[in-house]
C-alpha cells in the first residue's frame, strides 16, 4: 500500500547553512551566546519581504511544495508483479485492455441473439457496453482515494470499502474464478485450434504425427508458461500489444468474411419453437449471461492502473481514462459487428460449442480460401496465448503475496518459475478433467457479472459518500441493486438451461 505523506520543511533543526544566510552564520559563531534560535524560515530576512523578492519567494515555496508530494511505496508492493514496475503509461493501458477485452468470448455472441432476437439482443448489447464502461469508469477514480492510498487489485478496494472479512467473501472467490477459470479455457481454446491449424495445413494425407486433443492442449500450456516467466505485468505490455493485434484481426476478419459470403440458405431468425414459458425465460436470462460475459476485464482493470506512475499534476486515472477510451471504442467496432453480422449470416445455425470460429470452419470451409481460415486460426492461438499472461497475472500476484507476508523479502526466481510452473500445470489438468467448461458462458457471466456491473457502485457509495437522494445516489443504488438481482437471475437461468436443454458433459475425455 502507498501512502501520500505531506513533507514539510523543518524550520528548527535544520541546518544553517540552510536556515541562515553566511552574515548570520558569522555573527552566530562568534556571538558569545551559541545558544540564540535560528530564524523560523528562510524567508525571514526583510530582502524576502521586499515586493522584489516576492515571486522569488513564491517559485521556491511551489517547490518545496512539489518535492513535499510524493508516494512512499510499501516494499512489499515493490517485490509483486503486478506493482513492481509503474513504469506504464496510456499506451500500454490500451494494450492490456483490449488483450483482455476481446477473446473468445465476443465469439459466442451471436447465440445470444438467437434467443433474443434482434431487437432485443441489440438493446440488451448496447446497454451492457454502456452500463459496465460507466462502472468502469468508477473503478478508476476509486483506484486513488482521498487519503492517497493507491488500490490496485480489486480486492483490495473491495476489502476496503466493504470491510476485510466481508470485502473477501464477495470478491475473491469470483476474481480467481475468472482469472483461473480464463486461463483454463484459453487452454482449451488455443490448443483445440492448434489442432485445427494443424489439419489445414497439413490435410488428412499429412505423413507427420497427429496429435491428439490432450497432446496439442500440453503444447499450449508449455508455451504459456514459457512466455509466464516475463516478470510483471508492465513487462508483458508488448505481449499485450501483439494480442491486441491479434484479437482485432481475427475478429474482423471472421465477420467480413460471414457477411461477404452471405447468408446460409434457409436461414432462420425465429426463436427456437415447442418451449415451455419457464424455459423460454431461462433461456433469456442464459442469453444475458453470455452478453455479460463478453464485457469481461474489470477484475484487470485496477491492476493495469496499478502500473501507471502518479503524481498531483498527473494523476494515473487521467492516462488511465485514455487508454480505456482508445481500447473501448476499438472494443465496441469489434463487438457489435461480430454479434450483429453473425447472427444476420448464420441465424439459428450458429454452433453451440465455438460459435463464429466455428461456424466459419463449418460452412465456408471450401468457399473460403484455405489461407484466410488458416491465418483466423493462428490469429486466435497467439491471441489465446498473450491473454492467458494478463489474466494468470493476479494469480501469480497473490501466490507471490503469500510468501513475502510470510517471509519477508522478495521471492526468489526459482520460487516465481515454480510457482507460475505449478499454475499452468494445474490449470491443464483442469481443462482435460472438465472439457465442457467452454459451454457454461452463461454461467460464468452470471458469476462475473457483479464484479462487473454491481460492486463498483455499492464501492462507489461507501467510499465516496455522494449526498443521500441525489442523483449519483440513487442511479449507484439502483444500477448496484439491479446487477445483483441480475447475477442471480442469470446464475439461474444458465443452471436451468443446462439442466433442461442439456450440455454434453464428460470428464477426462477433451
Amino acid at each position: 500500500m502507498e501512502e501520500v505523506v505531506e513533507m514539510e520543511i523543518v524550520k528548527k533543526q535544520s541546518s544553517p547553512a540552510i536556515s541562515t544566510s553566511p552574515l548570520q552564520l558569522n555573527h552566530q559563531t562568534h556571538s558569545p551566546n551559541n545558544s540564540m534560535s535560528f530564524p523560523k524560515s528562510p524567508f525571514g530576512s526583510r530582502f524576502m519581504n521586499t515586493p522584489l523578492a516576492s515571486p522569488m519567494k513564491k517559485a521556491i515555496e511551489n517547490i518545496f511544495e512539489e518535492v513535499g508530494h510524493f508516494t512512499k511505496f510499501d516494499p512489499q508492493d515493490d517485490w509483486l508483479p503486478i506493482t513492481a514496475c509503474r513504469k506504464g503509461n496510456a499506451y500500454y493501458a490500451a494494450f492490456h485492455l483490449l488483450c483482455s477485452g476481446i477473446g473468445f468470448q465476443a465469439l459466442v455472441l451471436p447465440l445470444a441473439f438467437t434467443i433474443l432476437g434482434w431487437s432485443l439482443g441489440i438493446i440488451c448489447l448496447c446497454v451492457a457496453f454502456i452500463w459496465q464502461l460507466y462502472t468502469l469508469w468508477l473503478l478508476i477514480q476509486l483506484h486513488e482515494s482521498d487519503s492517497g492510498v493507491r488500490h490496485s487489485r480489486y480486492l483490495k478496494l473491495a476489502m476496503a470499502a466493504f470491510g476485510e472479512k466481508l470485502g473477501k467473501i464477495l470478491a475473491l472467490f469470483p476474481i480467481q474464478y475468472l482469472s483461473a477459470g480464463t486461463c483454463v479455457t484459453l487452454i482449451m481454446i488455443g490448443g483445440g485450434t492448434m489442432k485445427i491449424f494443424f489439419h489445414i495445413m497439413c490435410g488428412d494425407s499429412c505423413s507427420l504425427y497427429k496429435l491428439k486433443t490432450i497432446e496439442w492442449y500440453l503444447v499450449f500450456t508449455v508455451a504459456a508458461i514459457l512466455l509466464a516467466q516475463l516478470p510483471n505485468l508492465n513487462s508483458i505490455a508488448g505481449v499485450s500489444l501483439i494480442g491486441a493485434i491479434t484479437a482485432v484481426s481475427y475478429c474482423t476478419m471472421i465477420w467480413i468474411v460471414s457477411v461477404y459470403q452471405g447468408r446460409l440458405p434457409n436461414v432462420s431468425y425465429e426463436p427456437p419453437r415447442g418451449q415451455s414459458q419457464a424455459t423460454r425465460i431461462f433461456s433469456v436470462l442464459n442469453a444475458l449471461g453470455i452478453i455479460a460475459f463478453a464485457f469481461r476485464g474489470h477484475n484487470l482493470v485496477l491492476e493495469i492502473q496499478g502500473t501507471i506512475s502518479s503524481d498531483s499534476k498527473n494523476p494515473s486515472r487521467l492516462a488511465m481514462w485514455k487508454g480505456v477510451m482508445f481500447a473501448y471504442l476499438v472494443i465496441a467496432f469489434c463487438l457489435f459487428p461480430l454479434a450483429i453480422g453473425g447472427y444476420w449470416a448464420y441465424g439459428n445455425l450458429i454452433p453451440s460449442n465455438g460459435g463464429m470460429l466455428s461456424a466459419l470452419q463449418k460452412y465456408h470451409e471450401h468457399d473460403t480460401s484455405k489461407f484466410i481460415i488458416a491465418l483466423t486460426s493462428l490469429l486466435v492461438v497467439i491471441n489465446s496465448l498473450s491473454s492467458f499472461q494478463i489474466y494468470a497475472m493476479p494469480v501469480f500476484d497473490n501466490l507471490e503475496f503469500r510468501y513475502t507476508s510470510k517471509w519477508n523479502k522478495p521471492c526468489p526466481r526459482w520460487l516465481r518459475i515454480a510457482f507460475r510452473g505449478l499454475f499452468g500445470c494445474l490449470a491443464f489438468f483442469i481443462s482435460v478433467a472438465l472439457p465442457f467448461l467452454p459451454s457454461l458462458a452463461g454461467l460464468i457471466g452470471g458469476v462475473a457479472l457483479p464484479i462487473t456491473l454491481a460492486y463498483p457502485c455499492f464501492m462507489w457509495i461507501v467510499i465516496k459518500k455522494p449526498k443521500k437522494h441525489s442523483t449519483t445516489w440513487y442511479l449507484n443504488w439502483t444500477l448496484g441493486a439491479v446487477g445483483m438481482i441480475l447475477s442471480v437471475l442469470v446464475v439461474t437461468g444458465a443452471i436451468w438451461s443446462m439442466v433442461a436443454i442439456g450440455i454434453p458433459i464428460h470428464f477426462f475425455n477433451p
